[in-house]
């Protein structure tokens, strides 16, 4: 099959639907879940070129496909993500995530965007007519997220507006700036004007009560950072869609589950939010997340409702998200409803397989050499002052929000050193892109490292260095090894690099393959691992270790302000 399935003729559609002439291609032998009435039907499917033009029937096809008493599904989507934390390009994504059933991805170029502005976005968008999986691009709505941050762009209402009608572009991406919101900022009013009636994306962490409703009130529509069913109730119960996040570090499928029920389906979407390539291999994307959720009770029809229905409703894709007659064909070919392991997966009417990944025209990346920051020395790392009583980030495995602890850690010779016995080791933020050189330290806790350093230029959300460390020395030459490949992750131990990957893309894709990114994932756990690491996703976890979010935010009538977790540094 081609490419691209070309979009048939409206008589040809017409005339293929009723049989009078033979389908494209005809999928037979199979079972069809229909997703408005529960049921399991053995049928024909007809499709002509790009589109479902038949169900519930018998057609002829000039190609024909046995199903094997297989169950079909409609194509999955995606309903937030952030391609560049599969530390892969779009291209790679696709040959990644496709085959898993996964036909519509809701992206936010977020973290692109971030580092190099309208050119991350641009890359984005014009990826995304070129692969096989329906990327459509929400334009990224905080960049920089709040003021409190240095990235490497800066976009305001009048960047984005001639972009808002692209046809690749699916609405405002997630506004995370709620204090901003709430405050009424001009900039994020500006935003918020400009996208009135269009769909716009939520990020509001644990806001609740009156502050929801403002927030809501501003024409958000979609939320993805509920951790609790409590949390995620009264968001639905205020008009929200909630998107069900399960990613390599937040993982909120377990605690909002229990909703997952026929009666708060059409209400529920499923996203990733961030997944790299090494838990999809072990894992899964969204197929991972369907398994979960029946595994944990919920009910089947409510599960792939959530998954392709709800999500296309949600984000007015009214082309998908059945399988009936005028959808675009976008099909999953399962072993079983309970398995969602995908044996075939169309999409927009094409074959997944490798040679149709081949045949794509693939686009040269962006954002090379982004890595701008000037080297760095051991005593860089110190962290002074006089007060004995110290702010520690507190790791809470599988969130993104942190914990503020309060530790005494006495300076010796002007120096509050890493305490390993409390695990609690030195964490430093390098501004990379060129702008202003800050650099400033503080302390974590959770990381159970016991000598060595790890950094990273994958550092949500103004992607600048983050590095971790019990030895200064470790610290500086794993931030300036990451000039020397371009961003990545590298893992440092007595002097020498012990491994790393490079991600030369903005400093957050690799320009290898998904597999090789997979393997050098491998090899980066496990030598985390070999240096007393206790997280399952160190990487990624510090990525997010920088971030401004509740409870280190208070919102006051001046605005926002940041509990003081860094201490800046000359």
């Amino acid at each position: 099959m081609p490419q691209i399935a070309p979009k048939a003729a409206l008589s040809d559609r017409i005339a293929q639907g009723r049989g009078a002439v033979p389908a494209d291609v005809v999928l037979r032998g199979g079972r069809v879940f229909d997703l408005v009435t529960g049921e399991l039907v053995e049928t024909d499917v007809a499709i002509c070129g790009d589109t479902i033009v038949g169900v519930f029937g018998e057609y002829q096809g000039r190609r024909v496909v046995d199903m094997g008493g297989r169950v079909l599904v409609p194509g999955f989507i995606d309903t937030h993500l952030h391609i560049e934390s599969s530390l892969v390009t779009p291209f790679e994504f696709d040959r990644c995530v496709t085959p898993r059933g996964v036909t519509t991805a809701i992206c936010d170029p977020h973290e692109i965007a971030n580092v190099c502005g309208l050119e991350g976005i641009g890359y984005f968008l014009e990826a995304s007519a070129r692969t096989l999986m329906d990327i459509r691009v929400q334009l990224s709505s905080c960049v920089p997220s709040t003021h409190m941050e240095t990235a490497g762009a800066r976009l305001e209402a009048g960047d984005l507006i001639p972009l808002m009608d692209h046809p690749r572009g699916i609405g405002l991406a997630e506004f995370m700036n709620f204090p901003g919101v709430l405050m009424q900022d001009a900039g994020c009013m500006a935003k918020l004007e400009a996208w009135q009636g269009r769909h716009i994306d939520g990020h509001a962490p644990l806001l609740r009560g009156n502050d929801l409703n403002g927030y809501i009130a501003a024409g958000i529509r979609t939320e993805h950072e509920a951790t609790s069913a409590e949390e995620a109730l009264e968001k639905l119960r205020k008009g929200m869609r909630v998107l069900i996040r399960e990613g390599s570090v937040s993982k909120d499928l377990h605690a909002l589950a229990p909703l997952l029920v026929e009666r708060f389906a059409p209400y529920l979407c499923l996203c990733t939010d961030d997944r790299n390539p090494l838990d999809i291999a072990e894992h899964g994307h969204l197929d991972h997340m369907i398994r979960t959720a029946i595994a944990l009770g919920a009910e089947p029809l409510a599960v792939y409702r959530a998954a392709s229905l709800s999500a296309a409703e949600a984000f007015g894709l009214k082309d998908r998200g059945l399988i009936a007659p005028g959808k675009r064909a976008d099909i999953v070919v399962l072993d079983s409803l309970e398995g969602c392991h995908a044996a075939m997966v169309f999409a927009g009417g094409v074959e997944v397989t490798e040679a149709a990944f081949a045949a794509r025209a693939i686009i040269p990346p962006v954002a090379r050499q982004s890595v701008k920051a000037p080297r760095v020395e051991a005593h860089h790392f110190r962290c002074g002052g006089n007060r004995v009583e110290t702010s520690v980030i507190g790791i809470l495995p599988g969130k993104i929000i942190t914990e503020h602890l309060t530790f005494d850690i006495a300076p010796v010779d002007g120096d509050k050193r890493p305490d390993l016995s409390r695990d609690l080791i030195r964490i430093a933020v390098i501004e990379r892109h060129g702008k202003n050189g800050n650099r400033a330290t503080g302390f974590v806790q959770g990381f159970g490292l016991q000598r060595g350093a790890i950094a990273s230029t994958v550092c949500h959300d103004h992607h600048n260095i983050a590095v971790v460390g019990a030895d200064y020395a470790d610290m500086a030459l794993a931030a300036n090894r990451l000039g020397e490949i371009e961003g990545g992750f590298v893992l440092v131990e007595g002097g020498r690099v012990l491994a790393e990957l490079a991600l030369p893309v903005a400093g957050l894709m690799s320009l290898e393959p998904f597999e090789v990114v997979r393997e050098r994932l491998v090899a980066l756990r496990a030598a985390a691992a070999g240096l007393g690491v206790v997280l399952e996703e160190p990487f990624l976890q510090l990525a997010f270790l920088a971030l401004p979010v509740i409870p280190h935010l208070k919102i006051t009538d001046h605005g926002m302000v940041d509990v003081d977790r860094f201490e800046v540094i000359p």
